[in-house]
């Protein structure tokens, strides 16, 4: 091995040594998983991927193929009457709920059915189009243009049809009568169902952070993950969620969503408005990132609760804790006080910059995602 291989996974393994010491030590009895510091690099790419948790989709389904107009000619018999067969049915457009993927990233707004093939003479049929299977998240909820909840594919392998393709029309030799031995008419197939759906998940994520823009919620997850949202000092730098992946060491995985910034007013539309609190509604825990060196910041966290609680009172009775970023800021120390004096939701202290006391956060974030597990399961 290289030497200098050899050091950089040495190097490793000593901060993730020291991160497992860090954190809070508890009996045997009372122990909770311990957050696991990844040692694969993280992407050297300038921006993650983006989250999408909402997608406006058209399904078109595939046209029918179109009969055929034909006479049979034969050595002994020049009119052995029609032939014209039928043509194939169009495909449909499906939606299968699949393990296989978790947002709609990979779902193109137009979702198109393929055609069936046209009748062919000696009633020779069309071949039937294959269906069109569009493979979604287990959760997502299938609403039409009128906002009715249409599907609900909540368990793996369910699907929806979406929208049916039209049939194959009929060959001349379908039209074939007593009075009528020689028709020379046909059918066109018939056009795909044509229908616009809004597709939503359930659940986005475990964790979401809540905040202002330029709280430090991409920062903090750029601390805590792998994920590497894109981090600049100007307001609303995410405009759609990034998610990231926290493992602990009894292998189990918890979710985390970077939502983009919320302002007032935000339950009237303003700034990104509903979308953002659609968002937040997919999240089971909220953690409320607050920049505790701003003047006041307990007011910082009334407006936040104030606009989810316009926006669905459910939203605001969920887990929550508070997290005081930026503490390597002046004046962070004194309102820090003046914060936990001012909430009575639990406040943990920790500079996402500085990597500082995120192994008490991720042992918090993994006692809030236990006890709504178990309030889920009861």
């Amino acid at each position: 091995m290289l030497p200098s291989l050899r050091g950089s996974l040495l190097t490793r393994a000593v901060k993730r040594t020291l991160f497992l010491l860090e954190c809070p030590k508890t009996t045997l009895a009372q122990r909770i998983p311990v957050a696991v510091q990844p040692v694969k690099p993280k992407s050297k790419k300038v921006e993650g991927q983006y989250f999408s948790d909402s997608k406006y989709v058209r399904a078109i389904g595939g046209k029918g193929g179109d009969g055929c107009i034909s006479f049979l000619q034969l050595w002994c018999n020049e009119n052995a009457g029609p032939d014209g067969g039928d043509g194939g049915n169009g495909g449909h457009v499906l939606l299968e709920a699949s393990r296989e993927v978790n947002n709609f990233n990979h779902i193109p707004s137009l979702l198109r059915g393929d055609d069936g093939e046209k009748g062919r003479n000696q009633d020779c049929h069309g071949k039937n189009a294959s269906h069109t299977i569009i493979k979604v998240p287990i959760g997502t909820i299938v609403k039409n243009q009128q906002g009715k909840v249409v599907a609900d594919l909540d368990k793996e392998s369910l699907k929806f049809v979406a929208a049916r393709g039209g049939s194959g029309g009929k060959g001349n030799h379908f039209f074939a009568s007593d009075t009528e031995q020689a028709p020379k008419v046909c059918e066109y197939g018939a056009q795909g169902e044509e229908l616009a759906y809004n597709l939503e998940l359930r659940s986005m994520a475990h964790v979401g952070f809540i905040g202002f823009p330029n709280a430090g919620k991409s920062t903090l997850l750029r601390a805590i993950t792998r994920a590497h949202p894109k981090v600049a000092p100007y307001p609303f730098t995410t405009l759609r969620p990034n998610i990231g992946m926290v493992l602990y060491d009894d292998y189990e995985q918890v979710a985390i969503a970077d939502l983009p910034g919320l302002i007032p007013d935000s339950h009237k539309n303003k700034g990104l408005g509903i979308q953002f609190l659609k968002h937040a509604e997919r999240c089971s825990v909220l953690l409320f990132v607050i920049e505790v060196a701003n003047d006041e910041p307990w007011k910082y966290y009334e407006t936040l609760i104030f606009e989810l609680g316009k926006f669905s009172q459910e939203l605001v009775k969920r887990p929550k804790l508070i997290v005081a970023n930026k503490m390597d800021l002046p004046e962070a120390d004194r309102n820090l006080k003046l914060l936990k004096k001012k909430v009575d939701v639990p406040v943990i202290a920790i500079s996402a910059q500085n990597e500082t006391n995120l192994p008490n956060l991720l042992q918090e974030i993994r006692k809030l995602y236990d006890s709504s597990r178990q309030k889920a399961k009861t």
